[in-house]
């Protein structure tokens, strides 16, 4: 997938660098931080074993996140493919982006950008599962109306802060805390259209109050077929799993299936970063379709 706007996979961008990864971890430099966290997947020996010692937070899965020092760490703010982003640690060992979605935004710009000189005064894009904002406020940035849709409350209001950090929030955003499965069923029922979608589902989660229960494997095949039936003649789609169920062959295949046999030209590939020691980290997979190609 190409690089975002002024982001290289095989080295530091802004406050965003890979340093290492190996060993069953990566290490990874946030603006004034330096974070040690699990890596599943990376099980080559480290390149850059020295490096490590510069790590002042550390994420363990039974111990969770400790500092150098020993003092909790509040949130910080890091500037990041020109977004200003509030970054803090949290239960699940992440701090509030996924650096792998960064190789999405030069896409999806270029989608945004081929719409608006053809004419339209403001694509209108769907984004689930949005999480913190960084590619809705990417996308708003380029010139879309953006719908954006998690059903974490607080992780909505963090994705609003970081539109105002940004300086976006005269932006046309929708924030939306929802199911996605039911908001795109009612979408379909009023026959509404979008040019895009975008959507990075968890392998499991819980949605917003009194929904059920979502599971990758079961729910996100119907789901795509549900988004195929809003999305636009020419519209565009993007959909990412950090998931074994779903590598690059299987989320293209979803897509495929979701979608018939119009969505011949979808692309698919592998969400992974380079670290600047030299080191591969996979993180996930993306498969991508745009009806006007």
């Amino acid at each position: 997938m190409p690089g975002a706007a002024g982001f290289r996979d095989d080295g530091p961008v802004d406050d965003y660098e890979l340093i290492d990864v190996g060993d069953g971890a990566r290490l990874e430099r946030f603006g004034e931080h330096v974070a040690d966290r699990p890596n599943a997947g990376a099980l080559a020996p480290r390149r850059a074993p020295d490096r490590w010692d510069e790590a002042d937070l550390r994420f363990d899965r039974d111990g969770g996140w400790t500092s150098r020092d020993g003092s909790p760490v509040g949130p910080w703010t890091v500037r990041i493919a020109g977004l200003t982003l509030e970054l803090r640690p949290t239960d699940a060992g992440q701090v509030g982006i996924f650096p792998e979605h960064l190789l999405a935004l030069d896409w999806l710009a270029a989608r945004i950008g081929s719409r608006i000189g053809a004419g339209a005064d403001q694509p209108d894009v769907l984004h689930l599962f949005a999480y913190t904002g960084l590619a809705t406020l990417s996308m708003a940035r380029a010139g879309a109306a953006v719908a954006h849709l998690d059903s974490s409350r607080p992780a909505v209001a963090w994705a609003r802060e970081n539109a105002r950090l940004s300086d976006l929030t005269d932006r046309p955003i929708r924030w939306l805390v929802d199911d996605a499965r039911d908001f795109v069923a009612r979408e379909a029922r009023r026959e509404r259209r979008y040019d895009g979608i975008v959507l990075d589902p968890p392998s499991y989660g819980h949605g917003a109050k009194g929904s059920r229960r979502w599971e990758i494997g079961a729910d996100l095949r119907p789901l795509l077929a549900m988004c195929a039936r809003i999305l636009a003649d020419d519209g565009f789609l993007l959909v990412t799993a950090h998931s074994e169920e779903f590598g690059p062959d299987g989320l293209g295949r979803s897509l495929r299936d979701a979608c018939g046999p119009v969505a011949g030209a979808v692309e698919t590939g592998e969400l992974a970063l380079t670290a600047t020691a030299g080191g591969r980290s996979v993180l996930g997979a993306y498969a991508r379709w745009d009806r006007a190609r």
